[in-house]
């Protein structure tokens, strides 16, 4: 048997199998924040591929909270009424639904990939004045952060919970929370990006508290049978930066308090990191974090060949692999590893004369 094909039980919800859509932006939401038939379709089309969790781009939890004008967004009823058809439809077609939201800090405001220019969106083009722990921007390029006083913190914990609260009346069977690539929560979490003197900043416990004030109020908006993920940037890659030791503790931490699975990421804080980018790079940072922590992970990052997903899962390296550009490329990925892993195929009737 597949180890990659076998399912996995989190809370309430049991994936069909252990392949997972990675969260990857598609700037095309309107200016308010709400998908459209392009999300519908793309989203959809993985779970008719075989995917066994869809994970949604990073959605908004407030709308300053938007890399983009064009990123969607969960900050109102009329986000849950615009979502509901995209996750029933990615239900019907046999995969979990689930949403990341997230709130991209001092990251916010930027132009997207392909528009002619880059760097901060100004007022008078649909941008705004970003947040962060403080008020450097992420490069001279973007937008200055306005510093996150307290009343701004418990602003942005409530957004999360109220935002989770909101996934759930939507559809979506699973949250996962945004605290890495250099966005809002893990800008908290680097000694590179938060040099705050107060009791969100300072030692490692200070750095964290958000992070897990945050996970706390995601978890109870929820209830108990809901999975709750984490996405984190495991290392910043960067010399006096968040280090994979730092990680294994916060991930303890999440488990704590109720966290499910970390899906482990990395790097995104900084210009100056150093990254050994190869097929697998993550994968040892995900392995070490589920090894020491006790806590289920998803490993990420230039994984594309059947064979290698399947010795991840099945040397236990990682509970969950996530595929990103590859389900770009293949929407159809999961059949094709079914076929090579010997697998049984799960996929639509419609399609096995392909088999």
């Amino acid at each position: 048997m597949s180890a990659l094909f076998t399912p996995l039980t989190l809370r309430a919800v049991t994936l069909p199998n252990r392949i997972t859509m990675s969260p990857m932006c598609q700037y095309s939401a309107g200016p308010d924040g709400l998908p459209n038939d392009w999300h519908l379709t793309h989203l959809a089309t993985r779970a008719v591929g075989g995917v066994g969790l869809v994970l949604t781009e990073v959605t908004a939890v407030l709308p300053e909270g938007r890399i983009s004008p064009q990123d969607t967004g969960l900050w109102s009823d009329a986000h849950v009424d615009a979502w509901r058809p995209v996750t029933a439809s990615i239900a019907a077609h046999g995969a979990v639904p689930a949403v990341q939201i997230g709130h991209a800090g001092f990251k916010a405001s930027t132009y997207r990939p392909w528009a002619p220019t880059s760097g901060g969106v100004p007022d008078a083009e649909g941008g705004w004045t970003p947040v962060g722990p403080g008020t450097e921007p992420f490069i001279p390029s973007y937008r200055t952060p306005t510093a996150l006083d307290s009343a701004g913190i418990a602003r942005v914990v409530d957004a999360f919970a109220t935002a989770a609260v909101r996934a759930v009346d939507a559809g979506f069977a699973a949250v996962e929370m945004h605290a890495a690539h250099g966005y809002l929560l893990h800008e908290f979490l680097s000694p590179l990006t938060n040099h705050r003197t107060d009791s969100y900043g300072g030692d490692r416990a200070g750095r964290m508290r958000l992070t897990l004030e945050v996970a706390r109020a995601v978890r109870a908006a929820v209830g108990e049978d809901v999975p709750v993920l984490t996405r984190i940037s495991a290392t910043d890659w960067v010399d006096g930066g968040w280090t994979i030791e730092d990680s294994v503790v916060l991930a303890g931490e999440l488990a704590g308090v109720g966290v499910d699975l970390v899906d482990t990421s990395s790097g995104g804080i900084s210009m100056l990191h150093r990254i050994p980018v190869g097929p697998g790079y993550q994968v040892p940072l995900a392995a070490q974090i589920r090894r020491e922590a006790g806590i289920p992970t998803g490993a990420v990052g230039l994984i594309v060949e059947p064979e290698h997903a399947e010795q991840i899962i099945a040397s236990g390296e990682a509970d969950l692999v996530l595929l990103g550009r590859e389900l770009l490329r293949d929407p159809y990925w999961p059949r094709r590893a079914a076929a090579k892993l010997g697998a049984a195929y799960t996929g639509p009737a419609q399609y096995l004369r392909a088999v």
